[in-house]
Formats: C-alpha cells, structure tokens, sequence
C-alpha cells in the first residue's frame, strides 16, 4: 500500500523566463522544459517529504517523456500505472507570468499520452490517500471517467479522499464545472480550493461564508482555502483557523499550490493537527516559489520543518 495516490495528467513545461513576455512574441525566448503537470508535482513533493507514492498517468516514448519519468524515479515515485506511449508524444505546456500576478497557459494535450490511461489499472494500487487534481478532470471525457472510477473504488474500500480543484479556465471549453467535479465533492474529506475557486463554486464573495455553504451540502471535512503567499484558512463545521504564509523572495508561483496540497497531505498520514498540516502545506509552497520550475524548489522533510522554525510569517 502507497501513501498517497494520484492519477492525472503528466506534461513539461516550457516557460517564459520574466513577467509580462506574451507567449506570442515571435523570437523570445523561452526555458525548460521543466518536469511538471499538477498531479506530478503533488506526487514527487510527497516523495520528497519521505511518504511513499504513485502515479496512474501517460508519457510519450520521446524525451520530453524520459525527462519526466526519471525524475520522478529519482525522487522515489512509484510509476508501476504509467503507461508509456509510442505513438502518442508527451504533453506540453506553455507558461508565461504578469506582473500583476496573472499567468497564461497554452495547453498541447489533444492527441498526446497525457490523458492516455482511460481505464483503471487492474489492480488499482491501494492508498491511504488518494489525491485528485480537478484540472485532470477537463482534459478528456474518458479520462475524467476513469479517474472518478478509481476515486469511487478506492472510496469504497476506506481510501480518503482529497481533492483540489485547481480549475484552468483555458480547459474549461464551456463546461459546467460544478457538474464535472460534482462526484469528487461527494467523496472528499478534504478539499484544496484557491479563493476564486471558492468564490467560483459557491457565488458566495466572502471566504467564511463560500466555505460554510459548501460544508452544509457536501459531506466534506475540512476546506484548506489557499491563499498565496497569505497562507490559508483551514474551516470545520466547528471552527476555522488562519495560517499565516511564509516570507521567501519569490522566483516562480508554478506549482506551489500542488507542493502545498502535497505538504498538507503529508501531515494528515503523520496524524498532525491541521494547524500543522497547514503550516507543512505553507511552506512547501513557499520552498517551491522560491525557486524558478513547477516542480523545482528545494523541498524536503528538514527544509519544510526548517521553514516553520524560522516563523517567517507574513
């Protein structure tokens, strides 16, 4: 049995190297590729942080696909469900940053092997935790499917839960994301939304009150809401605490969101409080924007604890 299970898209990154460059512009340059894809990073941060865990996922048999695989292995990641392609090459994805904190991303998942494992692995590896990244869910119709499949038979057998939305509006093509994320807000315990997505989901503009209405109709536990470099405010149907964030020069936000879900995960299998969970969650993603790449940052059990003991909170 893994620690932490995840299954969703596994891509590379081609990023902008400074705010305010449109991905557009004809002659600019551009770094990477950087192992990346939501789910990856949740799963390589949690592989750092010493918890065993796997990934159900496609790569292409080209080396933007060997790139990310043999980071994952490095890291420790268990890639026993990644079904490498010959025909079809690895996912991309385009990035660029405002300075007024936007970003713009330029998908290339259509035809790829980022949406390729369209049906449950026979045996679905057992997990204490298994981990959904909403983006996964508007890649492809069957591989929406085959993720709630997995979700609902792991849910089934005493699996929890966990379940970050991270919605990507340039997936969307008009879809209803309620209905799209509907069966993963039922079976959650923990739920990883950012503010907007909060405030997206419910109609509601105040936090406090967009988290209590979806903690009256959905059976959820606990709303971690994300809020950047403000840190996040964790709720219950008894209370709700705030957890400062953590003071580090930003390089880079890609992926911090997923390190935080990571972080936040790895305290809930060491049976931490949530004030510690959150604080773990913090400063993974701290480490993570200190660094340039989705999955780059210098994270690891001392460096998160390190962090925290240092309480450079904002």
């Amino acid at each position: 049995m893994v620690d932490a299970l995840t299954m969703g898209e596994i891509l590379v990154e081609i990023m902008r190297p400074r705010p305010d460059m449109a991905l557009g512009e004809c002659g600019a340059e551009f770094l990477g590729p950087f192992p990346s894809g939501a789910p990856a990073i949740f799963a390589d941060t949690v592989a750092r942080l010493g918890h065993s865990s796997a990934i159900i996922g496609g790569v292409g048999n080209d080396e933007f696909g060997w790139c990310v695989l043999e980071r994952l292995r490095r890291d420790g990641v268990s890639d026993g469900c990644v079904w490498i392609s010959k025909k079809k090459p690895t996912a991309l994805a385009f990035v660029t940053y405002f300075r007024d904190g936007s970003r713009k991303f330029l998908f290339h998942l259509a035809g790829t092997s980022a949406a390729a494992a369209t049906k449950a692995p026979k045996p679905i590896p057992p997990a204490r935790i298994f981990h959904v990244m909403g983006c996964s869910l508007f890649i492809d119709r069957r591989f929406s499917r085959a993720i709630v499949d997995v979700a609902g038979k792991l849910f089934s057998t005493g699996t929890m839960i966990t379940f970050d939305p991270n919605i990507r509006s340039e997936l969307l093509e008009g879809r209803d994301i309620r209905k799209q994320i509907e069966p993963l807000m039922r079976m959650c315990s923990i739920f990883l939304p950012g503010v907007r997505e909060l405030s997206l989901l419910t109609g509601e503009g105040r936090l406090d009150a967009a988290a209590r209405k979806l903690l009256q109709d959905y059976p959820m536990e606990t709303i971690v809401a994300k809020q950047g470099r403000k840190g996040c405010t964790v709720f219950t149907r008894e209370t709700n605490l705030h957890i400062p964030g953590y003071q580090v020069e930003e390089a880079d936000p890609t992926g911090a969101g997923d390190c935080f879900d990571a972080g936040f995960v790895c305290g809930v299998l060491e049976d931490k409080a949530l004030e510690e969970c959150a604080r773990m969650g913090a400063a993974a993603g701290a480490l993570n924007a200190a660094a340039f790449g989705p999955m780059q940052g210098d994270i690891s059990r001392e460096a998160v604890q390190g962090l925290i003991g240092k309480g450079f909170d904002i």
